[in-house]
Order: C-alpha cells, then structure tokens, then sequence
C-alpha cells in the first residue's frame, strides 16, 4: 500500500476502548511503513500530542478513516470530503435506549445513525467491530465490509490493586457477581439487579453484586438505587463507579462469575477482559454477544431472572463446568490477538491499493 491512511474520530481520550483501538491501528500502520496521522473533534489533554483537530486536515492523496460511534460535526465535515473513505463502525446505540434518561445523549446518537446512513453508502470499504455490526453496514448499502475486531491488548490488563483485592477478599461472604460497563439503559442493569435478587434469594444469601463503570445518565444511576432497595439488595449489591486499572483488576480477580445482560452491545470488551481474567460468563445471547464470547460462555437465549440465576448457580456448584469455561474463555482471547488483527486490517486495506 502506498497511500497514507489517516484516521479521524469524534473524540480521543485515556482508557477508551475506541481511542486505544485507534491508537493500535495507528502503530500496525506505521509498523507496516504506512504514513498515518490521527485527527480528532476533541482530544483529551493527556493524548494531546497524539492528534491534531480535523480542521487542520488540507487534503491530498489519502485514504481517511472515519470511527462512527455518536454523532458529531466531525461526521458532517466527513460527508463533504472526496477522499477515499474507509468506515470504522464501532456501533451506535440505538437512540431510544436514551430518550427516558439522558435526552440529549439520544439526540446525538441520533444524529450518529443519521450521518452513519449518508457515510455507509459513499465508503468505499466499511470496517465492523463485530459480524453484528457488519450486517448493519450492509443494510445501509456499505458497498464492501469485513469485520475486524476492536484491537484487544492483553498486556495492558495485567495489574491490580493488591489493596484493593484483599479488602475484597476479606469481607467475602458468598458468591461475588462482577458486571463492567457503563451505566447507561442499554446494558440493562434494572434487569441484572433482578436476576441478582432472584439468586440471593434462592441460592445465596450472602452473594454480592458489583457494578463497575461511569455513569452516562444520573437518572439511570438514581433509578437503579431506588430499585435496588425495592428489590430488598441495597446491602448487597455495590455500585462502584469508575475506576482505576489496578481496581478494575482487582474486581476480576475477587469476583466468581461475570453476568452480563445487556440488551444491545455492538462488542463488549468486558466480556474478554473476564476471560483473560479467568472469570467465567454467563450473558443473555443479544445483539453482538454471541458472536463475541463464541463456545467460551452460557449464553441464554432469554433473561427471566429464575434461568440466569439458575445458570449463575450452576457455575457456582459445578467445579467441571467452571473449569471448561474458564479454559475455553482463555483460549477464545487468542482468538483476539493483536498481531491476528493487525494482519487482517492490513489485508483488507490492502484491497484499496
């Protein structure tokens, strides 16, 4: 490949999946000796030298690729350029999940699938996350798409807050529930609080459940709050919040099964991060799940919260089935390689000369 490919998205920001994503296609590019420079619509103050704003670009003879993941100016500057366009998409979620709790999310994930629809037909090569989010590109007429998965770096995984772990261990009860997102409609947590009460109830009484990510809505967060106490699980349920890498590592090293029940996840990096960390998963089988945790987890093909907490049960009392998902879940983060994804960008980048 002889042209330079430079990459353009809405934000860049620390201890972002699609900002590390970008940050690792921008060092397999220029490790392959493809000119490559990132431009962003905001860039964080830690990665400042990292990007320039997109309104420096002057233009030339070069391949640009857009991240689609909100909507933004950056998304209609990128409908008016004549450039070769490669699409990243990374996944919007689908307005409505906001509309009650945070209105003006909505209106920007709105705005996203309006220019996501313009952008997908005049792409000359769309990337997809996932086989989920590929088939929405060729819905919209993409001419050409291939999926290649968010880069995924295990090394960057590996530390833990010993503090934090042993404060953790000590005050273990019962069984420990791990979920990692943030806290926004789409990922369900009113539905996992009631799959958590339906096992405490029935299998644990001393189980606790943590919910680790930021907040996207307060109105959410509230309501999550006012439910948790409805359902009688206030003392055992811990809404942690954002938090460190090391924090983070050491929730995934304390909890004993991670529960996702995420109505709409266009990937879900948490789901492999439990993986590495050898916590088996349990998730409702929607949108991209299924085909991010392969034969590596119990997916459910529904979410009443007697079968996840049925299933939840069982990897608690089944030391061979533990033992097979947690083996299988090990061997599905190979599948995520860095040099694996990498090679196939490039592949298909390669296509357009």
């Amino acid at each position: 490949m002889k042209r330079a490919v430079h990459q353009f998205l809405p934000s860049l920001a620390p201890r972002d999946a699609i900002g590390s994503h970008t940050l690792s296609i921008q060092r397999a590019l220029r490790n392959a000796g493809i000119e490559s420079d990132i431009y962003a619509g905001e860039t964080h103050r830690e990665l400042r030298t990292h990007a320039r704003s997109y309104k420096e670009w002057r233009g030339g003879d070069a391949i640009l690729m857009y991240h689609a993941a909100i909507g933004c100016a950056l998304g209609d500057w990128m409908a008016t350029r004549t450039e070769t366009l490669v699409l990243d998409y990374h996944n919007i979620t689908p307005p409505e999940y906001f509309e009650s709790w945070a209105p003006e999310t909505g209106l920007l994930l709105s705005q996203g699938r309006s220019q996501l629809g313009r952008l997908a037909s005049t792409a000359a090569l769309g990337l997809a996350d996932s086989a989920y989010n590929a088939a929405e590109l060729d819905a919209l007429g993409c001419a050409r798409t291939a999926v290649v998965p968010i880069f995924i770096d295990p090394a960057q995984w590996g530390a833990v807050d010993e503090t934090e772990l042993r404060s953790l261990q000590a005050s273990k009860r019962g069984a420990d529930w791990l979920f990692v997102g943030r806290v926004a409609a789409n990922k369900a947590h009113h539905d996992l609080l009631c799959c958590f009460a339906m096992y405490q109830r029935v299998f644990d009484r001393d189980a606790r459940l943590w919910i680790v990510g930021g907040i996207s809505s307060g109105e959410y967060w509230h309501a999550l709050h006012r439910l948790a106490e409805h359902l009688g699980v206030e003392n055992n349920v811990v809404f942690v919040g954002a938090v460190s890498d090391g924090e983070l590592g050491a929730y995934y090293s304390a909890a004993d099964v991670f529960v996702c029940v995420s109505d709409h996840e266009g990937f879900c990096v948490p789901l492999i991060e439990a993986m590495w960390w050898g916590v088996p998963v349990v998730a409702f089988g929607s949108s991209a799940i299924p085909g991010t945790v392969g034969d590596s987890a119990i997916v459910l093909p529904h979410k009443q919260p007697a079968v996840v907490a049925a299933a939840v049960n069982r990897v608690m009392a089944d030391d061979a089935l533990r033992t097979n998902l947690i083996s299988a879940g090990r061997a599905r983060v190979s599948d995520f390689d860095p040099l694996r994804t990498a090679a196939t960008l490039l592949y298909e980048l390669e296509t357009l000369g």
